[in-house]
């Protein structure tokens, strides 16, 4: 077929528009698809430098937790305080690997599993107790209820385990992110969290209200005294063993009769428990019933005639002058017999022989031979003395006592015997200024702060710590720690925390164990 000549430039001027609008279609397609793929590089690139840089960062708050256990590897005082290098926040940097004459910075900060109520541990009063601080009704049948389905729920591997026991809120476990609450005149420093202050002013680290800021499963403690001696279990020990307890003045306390007739009484589950001991056990008595006497009422009742044991005829409770000579019988006077008289008695020697002596002298005479029970091993000075030396629970380690150099008020208020008052007056005690505290520096090179308490015996002279407050409270509280949980963040020049890393570790033994690590 042949074209004329306006044909042909006809369709050649067709053809090449629909070429020119296929090239302009190409090129629109290559161009987008070129501007996909640089956004793809850009976004690529980008990634990797936010890779990059959390990389860096999470090195930079690993720096800075692999700093924090140098630090506490190398503290070394017998007690654990706010007052420590430890307990200061932590800042410092690292060069950057990558980036030569570059520095990433971190930050840390060190709590006190100790510091807490341990969850495994707490018994239903306390748990009840708890429960109350974050906001159950303490006359409400159900709080009690809850206490005892989480006793009944343990062992908890983590704190957040509690959500899955019945009746447990989230407002409970977490806290109430609407709510807030000043501790001590001082509003809470977390964002969109309910919190308690600590009024220590070296710790200012606000904790949620929630049971996840105020409980641990991680608390332990060393079976050891302040010297570093393993404490004499007064449940397993054997007499000599318990010969060698001695007070926080180094005086013996049980001699070898009265650690015999301890251990027939034994099976102790509380320190006030030891309070009770009869210095003469009911083995013992049975034993010697036969050869005791008060005259003529040892049974029946009727006066008691004091009898004389001095030149001048008056009768003076355990004199030693001259021993009382048994009557026909063989029965021995305990109202009037001196020390070394009740000696000749079978299993007494001359600790339980003083003891009956100072009983009477205080307590009057005997009415009868059984009141000679009444009789007690310790003393109130002794008790106090003894405490930091002995435990009623075998294992090189101690779960779950609070220390009383960490915990907040808030925590040492819900222990037994326990209130705010008394609570606030163990925290002014170790945050006396150094002039007026005891000497601690002698204990550590370390400049310490405030006045720490050195052992359990020193609760005993805070003001407004009575003895029955102490023996009721000594069950649940050390001085000293060895479960901490560091939390470590990688920081930009801004102070935006861009990696943290948390740690919970444990320096029972030779090594530092993390038992729990978690990093973002």
């Amino acid at each position: 077929m042949q074209f004329t000549k306006r044909e042909f430039f006809i369709f050649y001027r067709e053809q090449g528009g629909l070429s020119l609008v296929s090239t302009l279609w190409i090129l629109t397609i290559l161009s987008i698809l070129a501007a996909q793929l640089l956004y793809s590089i850009h976004i690529e690139q980008r990634t990797q430098r936010n890779f990059l840089d959390r990389s860096k960062f999470h090195y930079a708050a690993r720096a800075g937790f692999e700093w924090t256990l140098a630090v506490m590897r190398d503290d070394q005082t017998p007690f654990d305080s706010l007052g420590e290098t430890w307990a200061e926040a932590i800042q410092g940097q690292v060069e950057d690997g990558i980036q030569i004459g570059n520095f990433l910075y971190y930050q840390v900060t060190v709590v006190d599993e100790a510091s807490k109520v341990n969850i495994n541990i707490a018994d239903v009063g306390l748990i009840s107790n708890l429960l109350a601080q974050v906001g159950a009704s303490p006359d409400d049948a159900r709080t009690e209820d809850l206490a005892n389905k989480i006793v009944e729920g343990r062992p908890y591997r983590t704190v957040r385990d509690l959500a899955r026991v019945e009746g447990m809120t989230s407002e409970l476990l977490y806290g109430n992110p609407e709510q807030e609450r000043a501790v001590s005149g001082q509003p809470s420093t977390v964002s969109g969290s309910a919190s308690l202050q600590t009024t220590d002013s070296r710790q200012s680290t606000a904790i949620p209200l929630g049971l996840v800021g105020l409980v641990t499963i991680h608390s332990v403690d060393t079976s050891t005294d302040p010297n570093g001696e393993a404490l004499v279990d007064v449940n397993t020990a054997e007499a000599n063993q318990l010969t060698e307890v001695r007070t926080q003045q180094n005086q013996p306390v049980f001699t070898q009769a009265e650690a015999e007739s301890l251990i027939q009484q034994r099976e102790f589950d509380r320190f006030a428990e030891l309070m009770e001991v009869q210095a003469i056990s009911d083995e013992l008595f049975n034993n010697i019933r036969d050869r005791l006497t008060t005259e003529d009422t040892d049974e029946g009742g009727g006066e008691i005639e004091e009898k004389t044991n001095n030149q001048e005829g008056v009768f003076v409770p355990g004199q030693r002058g001259t021993p009382q000579i048994p009557d026909e019988s063989g029965k021995i006077n305990i109202n009037t017999a001196d020390v070394e008289t009740l000696e000749s008695l079978e299993g007494i020697d001359q600790g339980i022989a003083e003891r009956i002596v100072s009983h009477r002298e205080g307590q009057g005479l005997f009415q009868n031979i059984d009141a000679i029970k009444e009789v007690r091993m310790l003393t109130q000075q002794e008790f106090i003395g003894i405490v930091d030396t002995i435990t009623l629970k075998d294992g090189d380690t101690r779960q779950g006592l609070i220390n009383i150099n960490t915990a907040p008020p808030e925590i040492l208020a819900l222990l037994p015997g326990m209130d705010p008052q008394k609570a606030q007056a163990i925290v002014e005690r170790r945050e006396q200024d150094a002039s007026d505290a005891l000497q601690v520096q002698s204990l550590t090179e370390e400049k310490i702060k405030g006045n720490p308490f050195t052992n359990i015996s020193q609760l005993s002279q805070v003001e407004g710590i009575d003895f029955g407050t102490f023996r009721e409270v000594v069950d649940w509280v050390t001085y000293r720690s060895h479960g901490y949980r560091i939390e470590a963040s990688g920081v930009d020049v801004a102070g935006k925390v861009v990696s943290t890393c948390i740690g919970i570790i444990d320096r029972t033994g030779d090594q530092i164990i993390v038992q729990y690590w978690q990093q973002d």
